[in-house]
């Protein structure tokens, strides 16, 4: 709950300084068009209602943005993090000025604080204002824009927004950085006139010189306070972290063996960073990606981690998790406790996101086909690798749309040789079909790329298949970005197993006759053999087809 209102009044604080900096840019048009925005843009943020929401959502922001500080255990940020809290923290200091200098001109001496009268002052009364004000605009934007982004990268659209942000991002403070010169250069080329500055003076009632130091003091008086509570809350937190310590310390113990003990109240992930351990964390710590989960180790003692809140119940049934499985930013155990992080310290977004059972590892009944190039190694040897890299190319493209046209997945190529697999989302009798046709495809595709490279072969390609149909265990398997949905088991095995056979009968495919009874087909004419296969106590009876182009159309 606490999140939500901080992302909430962060979105208004973000939709007011895009409209202000908008409103800057019309100063590239006149100087006119300028202060006819600021009167739209004062009806909706002086109005009662829009003055109460911004000032509302300041303070909310910033009362939380104080309250994320006391809260951690271990101020361990990355880059992107420390410099949005750098610069959160600056804001306030670089730009109370210009919101007491405005605001409180108006109440104290009725000022009207048109553009005109603001860029006369910082252009020509008192350029050093300028030195707080643009730095502070710009803090305010790049940290809006970071707070967006931590916000929206776990949302699944973000990646196809992403180029349309950034661009946002980059033209929006442009414009009203060329519109803010622009304008300033129209008001000193005005100010030029003593009449019209004697008439601006009089029709904007410029603060006497008393209130100017009053306002001076205010500014001083406000940038204190905020200074105070940062010591506030700085000091709050090494009073905490004493009452802590003298409660006890608790000892979380990860897969290494590694143990890492800090005072009752830390979270799981605030003892890793504690300790120095990587631990994935997309979010930052804040329970909405669930990158950061980690199993509790069987045999811990049930009373270690309270239970989940509502919140982390959400997400965690979100991703599918099981019952021994935490987030590891909102677990705070309460005595000593054993887990192991589930995910890389390198997790991206992508794992984030929720996932299908079968990708976090599942037992089905797969088709797996194994394929490879006859001579391959002596064909190699007497191309130049430009011609090798070629041909190769050509042929996984023509064997990986034979694959997927019949409705396969592509699990991966290893030197020559082609894996894929097939019931990933369909049952094994509509599987074991569509291998068949992917077979009979991949065949009719060969002949073609040899007719269309018979000037750049010394021979035809030739192939070995092999497939079977079997108990896999399908998950994505891997590491960091070479991580993908593959296949183990003996299912596996067997088809790679069936494809070196092909080589000993000289066809082009052998497949498992399990796997013609379960597509429906009768393959009659083509000759049945018992097979011996290593690993295998039983041997396999399988059909043997010399081309396997000449299957019949399914």
């Amino acid at each position: 709950m606490i999140r939500n209102f901080r992302m909430a009044s962060g979105v208004v604080l973000m939709v007011y300084v895009i409209s202000h900096l908008m409103n800057h840019s019309l100063g590239l048009v006149s100087l006119e068009l300028l202060e006819d925005g600021r009167l739209w843009f004062l009806a909706v943020w002086r109005s009662p209602v829009g003055f109460s929401i911004l000032y509302g959502s300041l303070a909310v922001h910033l009362g939380l943005s104080l309250w994320g500080v006391y809260v951690r255990r271990k101020m361990a940020l990355t880059s992107s993090e420390a410099v949005q809290h750098f610069l959160g923290m600056a804001i306030p200091i670089l730009l109370i000025g210009h919101v007491v200098g405005t605001h409180g001109a108006v109440s104290m001496a009725g000022t009207d604080d048109t553009y005109t009268y603001v860029l006369l002052s910082l252009w020509k009364y008192d350029t050093s204002l300028l030195y707080w004000q643009l730095p502070g605009l710009f803090a305010a934007w790049i940290h809006g824009c970071l707070g967006l982004h931590f916000w929206l990268r776990l949302k699944p659209a973000y990646r196809r927004m992403l180029p349309y942000l950034y661009g946002a991002s980059l033209i929006i403070p442009l414009l009203a950085l060329l519109g803010f010169w622009q304008a300033g250069r129209d008001v000193l080329a005005l100010a030029e006139n003593p009449a019209w500055l004697e008439n601006m003076s009089a029709l904007n009632y410029r603060p006497s010189q008393e209130v100017f130091a009053q306002l001076t003091i205010n500014k001083y008086i406000a940038q204190g306070v905020f200074l105070g509570l940062v010591a506030l809350t700085m000091l709050a937190r090494g009073l905490r972290a004493l009452i802590e310590r003298c409660r006890g310390t608790v000892r979380v113990t990860y897969p290494d063996g590694r143990t890492v003990a800090a005072a009752q109240g830390a979270s799981i992930l605030e003892f890793s960073r504690i300790g120095g351990i990587p631990h994935a964390s997309i979010c930052g710590g804040r329970g909405r990606c669930s990158t950061c989960r980690v199993r509790v180790r069987a045999g811990t003692d049930s009373e270690a981690l309270p239970p989940p809140s509502p919140m982390e119940q959400r997400v965690l049934e979100r991703v599918g998790a099981p019952d021994n499985v935490r987030l590891a930013c909102q677990a705070r155990p309460a005595s000593d406790v054993s887990v192991t992080p589930l995910l890389p310290p390198n997790a991206t977004t992508r794992d984030a996101h929720p996932r299908s059972p079968m990708l976090a590892g599942q037992e089905r009944e797969i088709v797996v086909l194994f394929s490879d190039i006859r001579s391959f190694t002596e064909f190699s040897e007497n191309k130049l690798p430009y011609d090798v890299v070629f041909v190769l190319n050509r042929y996984f493209q023509s064997m990986g749309e034979a694959v997927e046209n019949a409705g396969g997945h592509l699990d991966k190529f290893i030197g020559d040789g082609v894996m894929a697999l097939f019931g990933l989302e369909t049952g094994p009798e509509e599987a074991c079909r569509q291998a068949i046709i992917a077979a009979r495809n991949m065949s009719l595709g060969l002949a073609e790329l040899n007719s269309a490279l018979s000037s750049d072969l010394d021979e035809p390609i030739r192939i070995g298949i092999g497939l079977h149909v079997g108990s896999a265990i399908v998950g994505e398997i891997g590491y960091g970005q070479a991580s993908s949905v593959t296949a183990i088991g003996d299912t596996v095995n067997t088809a790679s197993r069936l494809e070196a056979v092909s080589k000993d009968f000289s066809a082009e495919l052998v497949v498992s006759e399990d796997l013609v009874v379960k597509a429906g087909l009768t393959l009659g004419e083509f000759p049945q053999h018992e097979v011996e296969l290593r690993g295998r106590s039983a041997t396999v009876p399988v059909r043997v087809i010399d081309r396997a182009g000449d299957l019949p159309e399914i």
